[in-house]
């Protein structure tokens, strides 16, 4: 594997599979594009980087900081975030099919678009964020904190918000059709427009 103290210059769509970025200060770096495959990650510092259309599937994401990164467009699908800090982050139309987000803090991120079919995030914090027309069906967000979101047109098929906090939600047009929605919190949400059956456990 290859090892990295620091990096500079111009990383853009580079070929930097199997490297060890572990512990490397790597923020305000531009990686856009760039092949991540089966990189580590882990205790990285990745604040404000330039991570859009990245391959990053397989990397390993142990208490990385990734707060104001772009990650706009990245494949991380079944990727695992291990708790990892994901505030204010840009993840529009990013592929999360799989990903499991157990614990993450996305606060304040865009996810606007984003695929987040069969996503494990189990009590995520998701407060104040942007999920408009994103993609949650078959998703676990049990006990997650969605208060202040925005999930106006979302897809929520069959997703499991058991214990969830929906306060003050935007889910205008959002379909919740199959949810569990059990012990749910909905004080002061937009409903006009949504599609929901109750699935109460």
């Amino acid at each position: 594997m290859l090892q990295f103290d620091n990096l500079s210059g111009d990383l853009r769509k580079k070929n930097l599979s199997n490297a060890d970025f572990s512990y490397v200060d790597l923020r305000n770096l531009d990686l856009s594009y760039s092949n991540l495959r089966n990189v580590d990650l882990s205790n990285a510092t990745l604040t404000n980087v330039n991570l859009t259309g990245a391959d990053l599937r397989d990397i390993n994401l142990f208490e990385t900081h990734f707060i104001y990164a772009d990650l706009s467009y990245t494949n991380l699908s079944g990727v695992d975030f291990n708790e990892t800090d994901l505030s204010y982050t840009n993840l529009r139309n990013t592929n999360l099919i799989d990903a499991k987000l157990i614990s993450v803090v996305l606060r304040g991120a865009n996810l606007y678009g984003a695929n987040l079919y069969g996503a494990d995030l189990t009590q995520a914090n998701l407060t104040g964020t942007n999920l408009i027309n994103a993609n949650l069906s078959n998703s676990n967000l049990s006990n997650s904190n969605l208060s202040n979101a925005n999930l106006m047109s979302a897809n929520l098929k069959n997703t499991n918000l058991k214990n969830a906090d929906l306060r003050n939600t935007d889910l205008r047009d959002a379909d919740l059709t199959g949810a569990n929605l059990t012990g749910v919190n909905l004080v002061g949400a937009d409903l006009v427009g949504t599609k929901f059956d109750i699935i109460i456990d």
